[in-house]
């Protein structure tokens, strides 16, 4: 294993779940409770957006990491994630589905207490991240 593959392996965050929300499968973000408490603080009774960015790091050997970018547009919040595709598959596969995601609290029962949910603008973009994250796992040479 290169040095490189290490050093992302430890930055992997370790918050990547699904879960049933309102009826449909939901990819979820799970945040430090403090961090959480912070984001809610800044934004909560006001309108906002967050701009969502999806960077696909890949080796060519099938390790494929996707920096989930947010930048709120208010409370000057801006949270980056690394999440390993390989292992967290199933987060980009609803997330294409849905064009959605949540971040949560681990000190929250997923779907029940207050969530934050973010909506894709562009949902187009959620499955073209899981096609190009489909091709680079599978190993060339396969």
């Amino acid at each position: 294993m290169s040095d490189e593959l290490k050093r992302m392996l430890e930055q992997v965050h370790q918050g990547i779940t699904t879960f049933d929300f309102e009826g449909k499968e939901t990819p979820c973000i799970i945040v430090d409770a403090k961090k959480y408490g912070l984001i809610r603080a800044k934004i909560e009774g006001q309108p906002f957006s967050v701009n969502t960015d999806l960077n696909i790091l890949q080796d060519g050997l099938g390790n494929v990491f996707v920096e989930v970018i947010l930048t709120f547009s208010i409370g000057n919040i801006s949270e980056k994630f690394l999440i390993n595709a390989k292992t967290d598959l199933k987060f980009f596969e609803t997330l294409a589905n849905t064009s959605m995601f949540v971040l949560n609290s681990p000190e929250s029962e997923y779907g029940k207490d207050n969530v934050i949910a973010i909506q894709l603008p562009r949902p187009e973009k959620a499955q073209d991240a899981l096609d190009i994250i489909h091709d680079a796992l599978v190993p060339k040479n396969q």
